[in-house]
């Protein structure tokens, strides 16, 4: 069988990634952002649900918006869903025959649970050889802990993101959203289209392996970099950073402001403007690294110079200096930011049962190609006959799959 093409909004839409079609095998956070990402950029992301339910986070509220949460929506939209079960051989077949039809395959199962389905790489790659196949999974396909699940807060707690997370006097914390599974989303895409770009070289598919933990590995940097060269475990520095000063937030007359002094020159600029012209010249801040060894002098001097005035005053003061600062906004301020609107990071889509959905926009602006919003997250298994049928299985055995609760 083959997926007929169709005028769906899925395959009209001219952008960087149309006509590449992608069987989303993946649920929760990190493989649905990374095939979100790819669907507003053109690509036709069919996403496989479980007929029982669906993804698990169609019930990770409240807030709901129709029949599933908010939560669900922010990561599955301009995505085609269908709902079968796995554990029915003919449905395994038919998902089977998706994968042969599809440029890519994501899934974020823990590692051997998609080749138990006959779904794994192996298998798929036997009759698509030309396949680009990504696995996300808490520690990757190799490895002593291969095997294990894989959980965002944990993947942050292991890689010592978390050590250095938080106040110097308080207990470790992770982030705010769940950053393992985001970076390890975005860490697929950027496999995947490299191995897309290799397979227009060679002809050939191949299997891309991201964990969570490698990702956030990866996002230690410079912080690595330091304690390779020191040996010294580095310490927690709240909303500051551990070789700048200043560069922090600082409590103001009547809020927080973020104040980002990334040089000498800044330095300069922002001490008079505070009040502190004194200090510019002084042995101890003159440069960087002296106010990095200083810096239990320096900041208590700063605190009380910016108790002096509401923070959007300094705010409009230091950036008429050309300092880089910026009140510290709560999420509904962030999203209502006219510059936040003007890169039109806020979008709104119509959903068939939970009439009009808010969304984050794509950060991705192509001057030729654009992202476009162009569908709701499905409802659970909102496409399913117009993809199975699309693929050539008849309407009859369709049918009786239903009856029996196979599809949805």
């Amino acid at each position: 069988m083959t997926l007929s093409e169709t005028n769906s909004p899925w395959l009209t839409h001219d952008g960087a990634l149309t006509g590449l079609r992608v069987l989303d095998l993946s649920r929760i956070l990190s493989g649905p952002f990374c095939t979100m990402v790819l669907a507003d950029l053109g690509a036709d992301v069919i996403k496989v649900e479980n007929v029982r339910g669906g993804d698990d986070t169609r019930f990770w509220g409240p807030p709901f918006q129709g029949d599933s949460a908010a939560y669900f929506h922010s990561v599955n939209r301009n995505k085609r869903g269908i709902a079968v079960d796995l554990k029915d051989p003919q449905c395994r077949d038919l998902v089977a025959e998706l994968a042969r039809e599809a440029d890519v395959v994501v899934e974020n199962f823990r590692p051997g649970a998609a080749a138990r389905l006959g779904l794994g790489y192996e298998q798929v790659a036997q009759t698509n050889p030309g396949v680009v196949y990504v696995s996300i999974s808490g520690y990757g396909q190799t490895g002593p802990l291969a095997t294990e699940p894989g959980y965002d807060a944990i993947a942050q707690a292991v890689s010592g993101m978390m050590s250095i997370t938080g106040e110097a006097d308080g207990p470790p914390v992770r982030f705010g959203v769940a950053g393992a599974d985001l970076a390890a989303g975005m860490w697929a895409c950027i496999g995947l289209l490299a191995a897309l770009r290799a397979k227009d070289r060679t002809g050939e598919g191949q299997w891309v392996d991201v964990s969570l933990l490698d990702g956030q590995i990866s996002w230690l940097s410079y912080v690595a970099g330091g304690h390779f060269v020191s040996g010294e475990e580095p310490p927690r520095y709240g909303s500051a950073h551990p070789t700048i000063v200043p560069y922090q937030a600082f409590p103001t007359g009547d809020g927080h402001l973020m104040v980002a002094v990334g040089n000498d020159s800044l330095w300069r600029r922002f001490a008079p403007v505070v009040g502190l012209g004194d200090l510019v010249d002084d042995p101890r801040f003159a440069t960087n690294p002296d106010r990095v060894r200083n810096r239990g002098e320096l900041l208590p001097l700063i605190e009380a110079a910016l108790a002096a005035r509401a923070a959007r005053d300094w705010a409009k003061m230091l950036a008429d200096a050309g300092v880089p600062t910026g009140p510290i906004n709560t999420v509904g301020q962030a999203l209502a930011h006219p510059q936040v609107l003007a890169r039109e990071m806020v979008a709104t889509v119509e959903h068939p049962s939970a009439g009009a959905i808010t969304m984050v926009g794509s950060p991705l602006k192509l001057s030729r190609t654009a992202t476009a919003i162009r569908t709701a997250p499905p409802e659970l298994g909102q496409h399913t006959d117009e993809v199975l049928t699309g693929l050539g299985f008849p309407t009859a055995e369709l049918t009786a799959l239903r009856a029996a609760g196979a599809v949805r």
